[in-house]
């Protein structure tokens, strides 16, 4: 229990690294990789997360699935099942801890596709990106400040994408809030909140094989905002992070643990197994971080995985004419303070300002679905870039200014919420770096076999 209590020297590690000043070798902000005809792709992690992925990308058009990857050769296997149409040839690789480098030292894949537990994201998609592999990574892309740096110097140096899988930036009202800031409804972008709040306090005590209740381990022994990026992405997009306007410093407090050990001792009671949790050194329930950008912007973000509350992601942007809001209450949109647009204004604003991706790809979305239809659209997107040689939507320097709150905010935490600096991991070129094109005005020619 001792060795889940992080040092001050740790800690410093952090603010250390963050400190660090890098030269940019070449910008992946608005890069167009050579168009791939046939994307093909190799899975690693074949959990929940990678086994959905696996359905979901073997429906689309100029996909081969070539490589299936997990430690438990049952899981591996397993997902063969998941592929749904014809013309997919994958090999299974398994039974070791290093099997996932196979994968990625073969000629025959193009992308990575990572869904394994959280510390692993960034050293696999590093190893990817340096075996010539485009990589995809989920959320969040790293867990230090030092795998975000090597992320963004590893994709530049090889000029390989590498993709955070934020899903959440393809929820359909995320994207229609961005293309209404980029329509002026909000006028200036002031403020916007985002947020993870989603009880599951006690599956994270799923047992599994032992050394796999990962997650309850990262609970134990780090805190602060560990998963920045759901509420974050969206915000970012909307304010041009790394495009036109950056982060530049953070501040992060937690409450004490009032839940986990409550939880442990519950279990404790019907299995001895749980002893070992209680008295555990568990991190506070509810962490609140407050960013603010270089244009004068904030942005506050919430987490909470543990009390007794109902889902939120919230997503809330505020403006000089407009506002914008999602969870607790269904979507809304105002301009005034006399109250929210009624539902049928909502619609009109809706069928005017839905970007093409909604307007081509809704009905599909929703029929093959992963959250509502969002994860669709994300791979959807993603594979589509790569066909058509189009810069991705979320690139290096956003896996890694999105990833990096989590460690640093466990620094600010850890020192009375003192503020500390968000690394500037476009080394400058935020300032002429343009926004994502949401308009599909290029590419959008990816069919789906369903």
């Amino acid at each position: 229990k001792e060795e889940l209590k992080p040092g001050a020297s740790q800690l410093d590690h952090i603010r250390r690294e963050a400190e660090k000043r890098y030269s940019q070798v070449f910008n992946m902000s608005g890069y167009a990789a050579p168009k791939l005809d046939k994307v093909r792709v190799g899975f690693i992690g074949l959990g929940g997360r990678g086994s959905a992925a696996v359905t979901r990308l073997s429906y689309l058009e100029g996909v081969e699935i070539k490589g299936l990857c997990d430690v438990i050769p049952e899981k591996a296997e397993a997902a063969k099942s998941r592929i749904k149409t014809s013309g997919h040839t994958p090999v299974v690789f398994s039974g070791s801890e290093d099997s996932w480098m196979e994968l990625c030292r073969r000629d025959d894949i193009d992308l990575v596709y990572v869904a394994t537990p959280w510390p692993l994201h960034a050293p696999m998609g590093i190893y990817a990106m340096d075996q010539g592999k485009h990589a995809a990574l989920e959320v969040p892309a790293a867990t230090t400040v030092e795998d975000c740096w090597k992320l963004v110097q590893t994709s530049e140096k090889n000029k390989k994408h590498c993709a955070i899988l934020e899903n959440c930036c393809y929820d359909f009202f995320e994207l229609l809030t961005l293309n209404l800031a980029r329509n002026g409804f909000f006028g200036e972008i002031i403020h916007g909140e985002g947020g993870y709040v989603h009880e599951i306090g006690e599956s994270l005590f799923f047992r599994g094989k032992p050394g796999r209740s990962w997650r309850l381990g990262q609970n134990m022994s780090r805190n602060g905002n560990l998963y920045p990026t759901h509420g974050l992405g969206p915000i970012a997009q909307i304010m041009n992070i790394n495009r036109g306007n950056r982060m530049e410093y953070l501040v992060s407090t937690s409450t004490k643990d009032f839940m986990m050990n409550d939880i442990a001792k519950r279990l404790s009671e019907s299995e001895d197994y749980f002893k070992q949790f209680v008295d555990a050194p568990f991190r506070g329930n509810m962490n609140i971080t407050t960013i603010k950008t270089v244009t004068g912007q904030t942005i506050m973000l919430q987490h909470d995985v543990t009390t007794p509350r109902p889902y939120s992601r919230l997503h809330l942007v505020s403006g000089t004419k407009g506002i914008a809001q999602k969870y607790p209450l269904p979507p809304r949109l105002a301009d005034s303070h006399d109250g929210w647009f009624s539902e049928e204004k909502f619609k009109e604003i809706e069928e005017k300002y839905n970007p093409p991706i909604i307007a081509k790809m809704r009905e599909l979305a929703l029929k093959i679905g992963g959250h509502g239809g969002m994860d669709f659209l994300m791979d959807w997107r993603l594979i589509d870039c790569l066909r058509n040689g189009l810069p991705i939507d979320i690139n290096v320097y956003d896996a890694a200014s999105w990833s990096v709150v989590s460690p640093l905010s466990e620094w600010s935490v850890a020192n009375r919420s003192t503020p500390v600096d968000i690394p500037d991991f476009t080394c400058g070129s935020w300032k002429s770096n343009i926004p994502h094109d949401i308009s599909l005005t290029r590419g959008g020619t990816t069919g789906v076999r369903i």
